[in-house]
């Protein structure tokens, strides 16, 4: 799933479905979508490991998303309030699959910017060992150090978990020492 970057501002998107008071405005969604597609897509991916269930996960989030930004109360924190509605419903998500439990691999649709085929493959194969690693870390790190690397600030990411930055900045330095402890090898 590809998302690109089209250049329109997120604040007149997300100013015109706030003095509409809806969310009809496909083009306030397309901001969204513009800017935070691609981290909702790997936020879905540190929680469901098929790539057809990411999808679904994804669509899943983005229609909440869709119902829930009528209540935004200020647009200053539209970051941490989409991506607090998107790990939400993953976790939703997760414990509604919880129930049928299923052994899958990874898969491996990545895009490579290579050179040549051989060095495409070894950055798949670095890409899944990260992503393998990462997915063996607890939820709790393993959302924490997601969001991190997507960008987000202690504080964004304690406004998006429910957690104080204190316990972020715990959960991010044990994932990292997980991390560099694991890839070391």
């Amino acid at each position: 799933m590809n998302f690109g970057a089209s250049g329109k501002p997120l604040a007149a998107a997300s100013g015109q479905w706030r003095d509409e008071g809806t969310m009809n405005d496909a083009a306030a969604m397309e901001a969204i979508i513009e800017r935070y597609g691609a981290a909702l897509w790997r936020l879905a991916g540190s929680f469901e490991f098929d790539a057809a269930r990411r999808e679904d996960l994804l669509q899943d989030m983005l229609v909440a998303i869709w119902r829930a930004l009528p209540r935004l109360e200020d647009p200053a924190r539209l970051k941490a309030y989409v991506f607090r509605i998107g790990r939400n419903r993953a976790v939703s998500h997760v414990a509604s699959q919880a129930r049928h439990p299923r052994n899958e691999t990874l898969s491996g649709e990545f895009e490579l910017p290579g050179s040549t085929p051989y060095e495409a493959l070894e950055q798949t194969e670095r890409q899944r060992r990260l992503r393998r690693v990462v997915n063996s870390l607890p939820l709790g790190q393993r959302e924490a150090i997601t969001l991190f690397l997507e960008g987000f600030s202690h504080a964004e990411i304690a406004e998006v978990l429910a957690i104080s930055e204190n316990n972020v900045a715990v959960r991010v330095n044990r994932a990292r020492r997980f991390l560099t402890e694991r890839l070391a090898r």
